[in-house]
């Protein structure tokens, strides 16, 4: 994935705008440098369009020494933007596969959920992204991924709902489908 051709002096210059838009000054000594820090964290936060989050799993390992039980990654933290609204969903992934002849290092995985969280999201979609590209790439028995976040969309506004937060799900193969894997899965997931 490529950067859109906008500058980050465009970039700048709408956030200047939404300054003047909120009823403040953009040249106020306080908010004079804001539309370039505003702008580079965005650049930061959105990064996830710059990778294809699947090439993190391209590099597995054959030697597994004969394990094949599942393997949980739990409590990735991450943080992502509500398509909707542009605010934080902040949140934690679990993620766990089961294996038929090669796994992967256990920093890709949480590489691939921040890939799919720095970009403009539904939870809804990151979750079967990231069960999806694991799927796809890895060829596993199973996949499982559960994500719980808190979006700023519900709680800082409109419903204006504090400790709220969402929970989904995307299961694939085995653990989808077996319901002693299923269950084994989200015990780990969750436990």
């Amino acid at each position: 994935m490529t950067r859109s051709p906008i500058s980050q002096a465009d970039a700048e210059a709408a956030v200047r705008t939404l300054i003047e838009w909120a009823g403040d000054d953009p040249d106020r000594e306080g908010l004079l440098d804001t539309p370039a820090r505003v702008a580079r964290s965005y650049k930061e936060l959105f990064a996830g369009y710059e990778i294809e989050p699947r090439e993190y799993l391209e590099r597995t390992f054959e030697e597994v020494g004969g394990y094949d039980e599942l393997v949980v990654l739990k409590d990735i933290r991450f943080v992502s933007f509500c398509e909707h609204h542009m605010l934080p969903v902040v949140g934690v992934a679990h993620v766990g596969y089961l294996p038929t002849d090669r796994v992967v290092g256990i920093s890709k995985l949480a590489r691939v959920v921040r890939g799919y969280a720095r970009r403009l999201q539904i939870q809804e979609k990151m979750t079967s992204e990231i069960a999806k590209a694991i799927h796809e790439v890895l060829r596993p028995q199973g996949v499982g991924v559960v994500i719980e976040a808190e979006h700023s969309c519900m709680t800082l506004r409109g419903v204006n709902a504090p400790g709220t937060s969402l929970s989904t799900s995307h299961l694939i193969g085995v653990i989808r489908d077996d319901p002693r894997t299923r269950e084994e899965f989200l015990r780990l997931a969750r436990g």
